[in-house]
């Protein structure tokens, strides 16, 4: 497990995408719904992280905020709507250690979150772990050193087989086109290219043993392209 976190949003499409998002990438999430569970969460576990809404019913996310780090030194990123610079500053000021602002990429999010956890660990001298991610079917990534692990076993990938597994493994919702495969992993515009795009699919199917009828990991959208399903 990565760690283990506390989700305080009211706003139930988003906290699911968060939520879901963290679950997949090995963290453990409860999630509170007003600040005043919030606060009940917080003081019936332990947590490595909190990500606080503003806008919270029964107790707002900044009295949280300001409550918790009277007790702990986890850090605290807060999720808002509110882009005031005065917002921020008071965030802040009260002893979060980041701000974003809504809409923002899951990406973005993932990175912050583990940007801070990092820095945590090293202040609390725990050794950091790797940078690793699972996925069902005994798929293994390790982002890193950019190299795979089936059921154990490594497989060798070429950079652009890596590549390709990559931006799809880490944007699983999202359907690609092979033109913007192309243009993700290849950086260049050439329409008459992704031909290249199906080729390389095709190996990286074959070397993570991936049935083009029964998918475990690539799952072709026909007529749209491909979608990473091995969360």
């Amino acid at each position: 497990m990565q760690g283990n976190i506390l989700l305080v949003e009211d706003d139930l499409e988003i906290a699911r995408i968060i939520r879901d998002m963290l679950i997949r990438n090995d963290y453990k999430v409860t999630w509170a719904t007003t600040g005043l569970e919030g606060w009940e969460d917080f003081q019936s576990a332990t947590y490595d992280l909190v990500l606080v809404d503003v806008m919270l019913p029964e107790m707002d996310g900044l009295s949280l905020c300001k409550n918790i780090r009277l007790k702990s030194d986890i850090p605290m990123i807060i999720i808002s709507a509110r882009k005031a610079d005065e917002d921020k500053v008071k965030g802040l000021g009260l002893g979060a250690d980041d701000y974003i602002a809504k809409p923002f990429s899951m990406l973005e999010l993932k990175a912050r979150v583990e940007s801070h956890l990092r820095r945590w660990r090293r202040y609390q001298g725990i050794p950091e772990k790797a940078n690793q991610t699972s996925y069902r079917h005994g798929l293994m990534v390790d982002w890193d050193e950019q190299q795979i692990f089936l059921h154990s076993r490594r497989v060798t990938l070429t950079g652009k087989e890596f590549d390709l597994l990559a931006i799809l493994a880490q944007h699983p919702e999202r359907t690609f086109s092979k033109h913007e495969l192309y243009e993700h992993v290849w950086k260049r515009v050439e329409t008459d290219e992704v031909h290249t795009v199906t080729v390389h699919i095709k190996s990286l199917r074959k070397k993570l043993h991936d049935s083009v009828k029964t998918p475990r990991y690539i799952q072709t959208v026909w007529g749209k392209g491909y979608r990473f399903i091995g969360e």
